[in-house]
């Protein structure tokens, strides 16, 4: 089964997030890339984010999950280790199993969802659209 898209799963450390999503497509996108700034650029992330998000991730496990050199002529670069490629497919693993743990949930949950509406401005059941010489008076 495909992972529900609607699905987040964060593995929490000590009250702050050690795994996510975000943090799970970086790592994944730093072992392509072999760069930080590579990786970030892929995903439409600031450089100095990227480092926030790489020094978190080392900082909340009990291994290295990102190493980093410095400089040179051909610059820096960064290697995903070993045990980061672990938890990185871990991570992938838990979210495939929770989708598919709550698959019939989601399936019964989707009906009660709004469908995407055809642009026909809002008609949410219990909203009331303003009228009378106030509302036609208003700034668009």
């Amino acid at each position: 089964m495909a992972r529900y898209p609607g699905l987040t799963l964060r593995v929490l450390a000590d009250k702050h997030p050690a795994m996510g999503p975000g943090k799970a497509r970086l790592v994944a996108a730093i072992d392509t890339t072999g760069s930080i700034s590579a990786a970030a650029r892929t995903m439409g992330m600031s450089y100095r984010r990227a480092w926030q998000l790489v020094d978190a991730l080392n900082a909340s496990f009990s291994q290295p999950v990102v190493l980093t050199a410095t400089g040179g002529r051909r610059g820096g670069g960064a290697v995903v280790t070993a045990m980061g490629k672990r938890l990185v497919k871990l991570y992938r693993a838990m979210e495939n199993k929770a989708s598919s743990a709550i698959s019939g949930d989601l399936r019964r949950f989707s009906k009660y969802l709004r469908k995407p509406s055809g642009g026909r401005g809002d008609r949410r059941p219990g909203r009331i659209k303003p009228s009378g010489p106030a509302s036609s008076q208003r700034a668009t």
